[in-house]
């Protein structure tokens, strides 16, 4: 009597298939992203995070450098709506997004969830404004400088800290409190043509005067002063474990398959 080998086959390469398909799915990790403004309580406040995790391709800006359109947006009129599409752009497999509907204010959080493939995006990349000012902002300058998981997808980075010494000045845009953000018409501005330089005594200049969030503005920063910190939490997505399931589900019905047929063998008369 010959015996079929299609169920034992099937069910061994099913879970072969299983098995490979939750290898490739270890790799993915659900992100969550907090923000918060650790600035006084009548300091700096920070537009929506703009963020990117990606392969370490795009660089949004260089010190020394003139600031390009994308990061001109972000820190003139704390907009994303050209740094987004250019990071996609640039690195069609990175995960892009902002954190925070309004601006953060001192003493306030926000949060944001993001699906990660660890492989492909290893690296971390954010841009804000940071007002009062006329083109102030928060980012990185080097598209490498925060790895945040390793090759097997763990999270290595729990937070970066902004300090005021990070903040930086995009020097396209005259200083000038009339034309400025949160105290002024941010519409009305005048070309600077400077470069992207590291700055926050400048802000020092808006202080008393009236906020738009209602407050008398006092900057109150120092060099070492926590301006900004963004934190980490990253866990498996859950299909992991349903692939796992799945495959052991598929190899004990494959095991009482062929034990059925073997009894149902051995009962049959001769």
């Amino acid at each position: 009597m010959l015996h079929s080998p299609s169920a034992a086959a099937r069910t061994l390469a099913g879970a072969a298939l299983l098995s490979c398909g939750a290898a490739a799915h270890a790799a993915m990790r659900d992100v969550t992203v907090w923000v918060e403004n650790l600035a006084a309580a009548d300091s700096v406040v920070v537009a929506p995070l703009n963020l990117g995790f990606h392969g370490g391709v795009y660089d949004a800006f260089d010190i020394g450098s003139a600031a390009g359109p994308a990061i001109q947006r972000v820190a003139e009129l704390g907009s994303g709506s050209l740094w987004l599409p250019a990071f996609a752009a640039a690195d069609p497999l990175a995960v892009t997004g902002t954190v925070g509907a309004s601006p953060t204010l001192p003493g306030g959080t926000a949060s944001g969830s993001f699906t990660i493939d660890t492989t492909a995006n290893r690296y971390f990349s954010f841009a804000a404004m940071v007002v009062p000012s006329n083109d102030f902002f928060l980012g990185n300058d080097a598209p490498t400088a925060y790895q945040l998981f390793d090759a097997a997808g763990n999270l290595l980075v729990a937070s970066i800290t902004v300090r005021a010494r990070d903040l930086w000045d995009a020097g396209s845009e005259i200083f000038d409190p009339a034309a400025a953000a949160f105290v002024g018409d941010a519409t009305l501005r005048a070309d600077q043509h400077s470069v992207v330089a590291l700055n926050f005594a400048e802000i020092a200049a808006f202080d008393g005067m009236n906020t738009a969030a209602g407050y008398t503005f006092n900057s109150g920063l120092s060099a070492d002063s926590e301006v900004y910190r963004i934190s980490f939490t990253a866990a498996a997505v859950p299909e992991l474990e349903t692939y796992a399931l799945m495959a052991a589900g598929l190899l004990a019905v494959g095991w009482l398959t062929r034990r059925r047929r073997g009894a149902s063998a051995d009962a049959a008369p001769v």
